[in-house]
């Protein structure tokens, strides 16, 4: 509604609403108080409010006021009107009522027997005197006169007229006909009939008159009138009370408007509602039109005659026509109406009391929603590329980055995205634009399109979008498929299918970071029926640029990481020796993030003996593989010497420090190479392990029996850190035991600590199978996660024992004669193992070795020779002196024995026990 200067919003409340919004918190409705009370006054005061309120609204200045008070005076003049109306018929019924009686009255006694013959008797007022006012009082009349034909009066009931003359008219009586007239008498007014008395023969011989006064008629009407008069009165106030609930009613619709007002509104609503750039369609209940400005007839192009239709029957889309119909709420819901795209709002009209139905706007939406699906466009585009930002090189693999790509193009930008990269690309390498290009990524919106398949290589010809973006470096758009000849040539039946399947529209970007181009990406348009145009073109080159960044990355890290491993799996060993104290089996498994520093190697040691080694260097890159490299032939070389656990140890503790300083900086900085290490010695013949470790996790050890424990061997610091002793743990181990080592990526993740994944190893161990093999397999898969983020070294040894038939030993006295004896038994030993073409050469050596243990060590001395792949023979002696070998002179009588011994064994060396040392020899079986 329009609001009118001058009009407070106050009136927009009713009456008796302000009334009760006045009325006090405390304060008792109309005859609820106690009667006479305290609280009776409140009832008082607020009837008194409500009456001064009534009167304020229906005041003469308001419409309101001016229909109140004019039915009010058209009910009063309605009541006025009826009160004159019941007297004035009331009279007339009283006269006609007189009329009729008096008539009735006189023939009656004008014609009863004895009046004719009473007529002519001598006395006629002796004998009708008495009937006559016997008769009046019989029928209520005021009189019966009876005359002769001159108008002298025989009757009358006053006595002393009788003998007059009759005051009326007789000449119609005299006539023979009856007559009636109205006089004013001495009684008041009356109506008296006068008729005949006739003899036999039709002549008047008398008359006869009888008259009665309108009051005695009406007498009962006036007795009834107070009461006509009172329901008259309750009427007029009945209908003032329903006048008055109209006009409140009518109040409240108007607001307290004056005609005046109400007719600018309503001007102004008329002006509003026909000047107004939107439609506006009321609709009934029943879902007929009732009102349509100018603006709605022409949005939706209704008929002249739509007012009064149904809405399903104006000619509207079915959308449009069952929205109006069904009176259901919309807010800015968009309806095509030919060419325009009309956003309509609907909302119901009976909220607040309203009548029943709905009003309805609508407004031509066509050239905003062009610019709005302008800007929703760029802001879609915007939001593309900001997802490519995100969403493009979450990982440094090639192929999948460039899977990122399509999957992000489609549905958004194109219908069907493909990857092709030159396959140096894939490698690593530098693209050369000889090799062929291979399909690495494809997306679409359907997956029977018949585009090349994924990994297939394609060389595209000449005169191909693709060719042609390959050779200049820039995008290429063929906006019509159809009318473009050049890239049906590279394959005439495939273009023919790609044709039928409904693709119509190409674009071709190159994928290159500076002056590299690394391969081509096409965007297909099939579902949507608009191609391409030069705005995606320039998307689709933004797009591609932020992905060839991420696949150049991906490129790069592929190439540094294929060295890396190439270096790493060219340090660890290729295969594992061959030795009969351990069966072994192991896995390595690089981290997904890159290549670490784990390692790990398996060393035959003299006696028999294995070293078991696995190491974690810390850091991944080309760096830790490179460190771990040094280390592992640090080990080989220290290994070589015999150590024990400890002291090699000790040794790579202080080659770590030195890696640290030799790699100082200018700036005096320097890479920290902390690494971590354990080493175990096996001995097949005493079946003893000895192990130190270097801040390393601890070995696990799986009995025969299934049991699982991780010996108390003593963690001694990483290696770098130097100034602390490593110490040793010995451990026997029966034959059929397992000896497991593991790098910390098998028990150690950011998910859980080293504890909870020393738990979950033994599980995994207390159900693997009994060979090393299933050992490995059972650990790993209960483990290791689907992308580990470190190195993982695992190796399962399973002990065997040489048997004490393969063994031989012998104390030898510290005197030269001795040494037949135990060419004696020697050669006796190999005949029992079959071994007599070793005997000669076995006797020259121990006869050497021997020899050298009398003459230059110390007792006590030992000979042992050990039947395992090669036939070992030691000699000990209690000297801690290492004898060296020498090229004689010819005049030189001594110093050819250590040099036949390098001569006729396969190998030989000194190793050094806590009693003195052991020198060895070791030929190869027949």
């Amino acid at each position: 509604m329009v609001r009118l200067p001058g009009r407070s919003t106050a009136r927009a409340t009713p009456p008796a609403e302000d009334a009760r919004a006045r009325r006090a918190p405390g304060s008792t409705p109309a005859g609820n108080g106690a009667r006479g009370g305290p609280g009776g006054a409140a009832p008082a005061r607020t009837l008194r409010a409500r009456a001064a309120s009534l009167r304020s609204s229906l005041s003469a200045g308001s419409l309101a006021g001016q229909v109140f008070l004019l039915q009010v005076f058209i009910v009063l003049l309605l009541v006025v009107a009826a009160v004159v109306a019941l007297v004035l018929q009331v009279r007339h019924d009283s006269t006609d009522e007189s009329r009729n009686r008096s008539v009735a009255v006189a023939e009656a006694f004008a014609n009863a027997p004895g009046t004719r013959e009473a007529l002519a008797a001598p006395d006629p007022t002796a004998v009708l005197q008495p009937r006559a006012e016997a008769a009046r009082k019989a029928t209520g009349v005021d009189f019966i006169v009876v005359m002769n034909t001159d108008g002298i009066r025989y009757t009358h009931p006053r006595p002393d007229r009788i003998g007059k003359k009759f005051v009326g008219d007789i000449a119609p009586a005299l006539a023979g006909r009856p007559s009636t007239e109205e006089v004013d008498g001495t009684i008041g007014h009356l109506v008296q009939a006068v008729v005949p008395v006739e003899a036999p023969g039709g002549k008047v011989v008398g008359l006869v008159s009888a008259g009665i006064t309108t009051d005695t008629v009406g007498g009962a009407a006036d007795r009834q009138l107070p009461l006509v008069l009172l329901a008259a009165a309750a009427a007029l106030a009945l209908a003032t009370s329903g006048t008055a609930l109209v006009s409140r009613r009518l109040l409240r619709q108007t607001h307290g408007l004056g005609p005046h007002e109400m007719t600018r509104m309503y001007e102004h609503h008329d002006a509003v509602l026909h000047a107004v750039r939107e439609g506006v369609i009321i609709i009934s209940g029943e879902g007929r039109l009732l009102l349509a400005n100018d603006e709605a007839q022409r949005l939706l192009d209704l008929p002249p005659d739509a007012e009064g239709r149904h809405a399903r029957d104006l000619g509207l889309a079915p959308d449009t026509a069952e929205l109006l119909a069904s009176g259901r709420v919309a807010t800015d819901e968009v309806h095509r109406v030919k060419d325009r795209l009309l956003a309509v709002n609907q909302r119901s009209t009976d909220v607040r009391g309203g009548p029943p139905g709905t009003v309805a706007t609508v407004r031509d939406s066509t050239e905003l929603r062009a610019l709005s699906g302008r800007a929703e466009a760029a802001r879609e585009r915007l939001d593309m590329l900001y997802d490519a930002g995100v969403g493009i090189g979450t990982s440094l693999d090639v192929t999948r980055t460039a899977q990122e790509l399509t999957d992000l193009a489609v549905p958004r930008f194109a219908d069907f995205v493909t990857v092709d990269l030159f396959d140096s690309v894939l490698a690593g390498g530098t693209p050369e634009a000889v090799t062929p290009l291979r399909r690495v990524a494809f997306s679409g919106v359907r997956g029977d399109a018949p585009l090349y398949p994924l990994n297939q290589q394609i060389r595209y010809v000449d005169s191909a979008p693709q060719a042609r973006t390959l050779r200049t470096g820039k995008p290429v758009l063929e906006a019509e498929l159809a009318g473009a000849p050049g890239w049906k040539e590279q394959d005439l039946e495939r273009s023919a299918q790609v044709m039928g399947y409904g693709i119509h529209s190409l674009i071709t970007v190159p994928l290159r970071t500076g002056s590299l181009v690394l391969g081509v990406v096409s965007f297909w348009r099939a579902e949507r029926p608009d191609p391409f145009d030069d705005d995606e073109l320039a998307l689709a080159e933004e797009l591609v640029a932020r992905a060839a960044v991420s696949i150049d990355n991906a490129r790069r890290y592929t190439r540094e990481h294929s060295m890396a491993v190439t270096l790493q799996r060219s340090l660890l060993p290729r295969r594992l020796p061959e030795q009969s104290a351990l069966e072994i089996a192991y896995r390595y498994l690089p981290a997904q993030a890159g290549v670490g520093g784990d390692w790990f190697d398996v060393l035959p040691l003299s006696g028999a003996r294995v070293a078991l080694v696995v190491g974690d260097v810390v850091g991944h890159g080309l760096h830790a593989a490179a460190t771990m490299g040094r280390l592992r032939t640090a080990v080989h070389n220290f290994s070589a010497l015999d150590l024990p656990p400890e002291e090699l140890l000790a040794l790579l503790d202080e080659l770590v420090g030195r890696i640290d300083q030799d790699e100082e900086t200018e700036d005096g900085t320097a890479p920290v190479t902390g690494a971590t290490c354990v080493y175990a010695v096996y001995d097949p013949v005493s079946r003893r392990c000895v192990i130190a470790r270097a801040g390393h996790p601890p070995p696990a050890v799986v009995r025969p029996d299934g049991t699982v424990d991780f010996p108390d061997v003593p963690a001694g610091p990483p290696l770098g850190l130097g100034g602390l002793p490593f110490e040793t743990a010995e451990l026997e181990l029966p034959e059929g035991s397992r000896l497991v080592l593991y790098t910390d990526g098998l028990v150690e993740d950011r998910e859980r600590d080293i504890d909870e994944g020393l738990e979950l190893l033994r599980r995994s161990l207390e159900r693997a199978g009994r060979s090393p093999e299933d050992t490995c397999r059972a650990v790993l898969e209960a483990r290791v996660p689907a992308r580990q983020s470190d190195d993982v070294a695992l190796i399962v040894a399973r002990t065997r024992g040489l048997s004490a038939d393969r063994v031989a030993e012998w104390g030898v006295p510290s005197d030269p004669a001795s040494v037949g004896e135990v060419r004696a038994a020697v050669t006796r030993r190999l005949a029992g193992w079959g071994l007599d073409e070793l005997a000669f050469t076995t006797e020259l050596v121990l006869s050497e070795l021997v020899t050298n243990a009398i003459r230059y060590g110390a007792e006590p001395i030992r000979v042992r020779m050990l039947f395992d792949r090669t036939l070992i023979c030691e000699v000990h002696d209690g000297s801690s002196t290492s004898p060296h070998l020498r090229y004689a002179a010819m005049t030189d009588e001594g110093g050819r024995g250590l040099f036949l011994v390098s001569q006729l064994a396969e190998r030989w060396g000194t190793r050094y026990t806590p009693d003195g040392k052991v020198i060895w020899a070791e030929q190869q079986l027949p």
